[in-house]
């Protein structure tokens, strides 16, 4: 399951790649660090691109879709999770934001991580980065919903690549090619589940040990 990653580039350098029409803040660079999922108390923000009739548009919505689940000590009493990766495509609770294109996103992304198999020497999992050389910035699929509190994302999984699948075996986010942005928010979802597969190795690479968690400050 992916739960952190990184989008350090600024916003005027999004609007060349993607195509975003303005307003956007052209010499911003947000946000500043790795992101994280949000959370009940405090939220937590990632940049999306959503289509906004013929053209495309820079949002800023809450990492985590919000749903109730009973409680593990009391099933009557109902608590909120925030779901980050979409890996059942079939469920109810993802079908309408995938069927929708309005509810699709591009969620943007620069690297994004896994934590390794084996502790490290301290004892600790260590985090490995992972990201695509020929294009500084990406895309994962990604869906929204309005919330209560504000617009709110998660992204697609699907199996792991052989380069991802070395670290964690489970998943990997889906990363979208750039000719298919255009067919991932605005085509039919029976046209789109061809998309839903690992990206190429040959096209990525890992690099970097961070010990978990050592700058993840709240």
């Amino acid at each position: 399951m992916c739960n952190r990653y990184r989008m350090t580039a600024k916003e005027v350098d999004l609007a060349v790649t993607f195509g975003i029409r303005p307003p956007y803040e052209k010499d911003e660079e947000y946000p500043v660090g790795d992101i994280f999922p949000t959370g009940k108390k405090t939220p937590f923000y990632g940049k999306v691109i959503v289509q906004d009739g013929a053209e495309r548009k820079l949002e800023r919505m809450e990492w985590g879709v919000p749903t109730q689940v009973p409680s593990a000590r009391d099933p009557s009493v109902k608590l909120t999770k925030y779901v980050t990766n979409v890996r059942n495509l079939n469920s109810s609770f993802w079908r309408s934001m995938l069927t929708t294109p309005a509810r699709r996103c591009l969620v943007l992304v620069t690297a994004f991580s896994e934590y390794g198999l084996a502790p490290g020497e301290d004892g600790k999992k260590p985090l490995h980065w992972f990201d695509v050389p020929s294009r500084p910035v990406f895309a994962f699929a990604g869906i929204w919903r309005p919330t209560e509190r504000a617009n709110a994302y998660g992204f697609l999984t699907t199996e792991p690549n052989t380069i991802v699948a070395s670290f964690h075996p489970k998943a990997m986010p889906v990363i979208l090619h750039d000719e298919d942005y255009d067919r991932w928010l605005t085509a039919p979802w029976d046209d789109l589940k061809d998309l839903v597969a690992p990206y190429p190795s040959q096209l990525m690479r890992v690099e970097g040990l961070v010990t978990a968690d050592a700058d993840h400050a709240r």
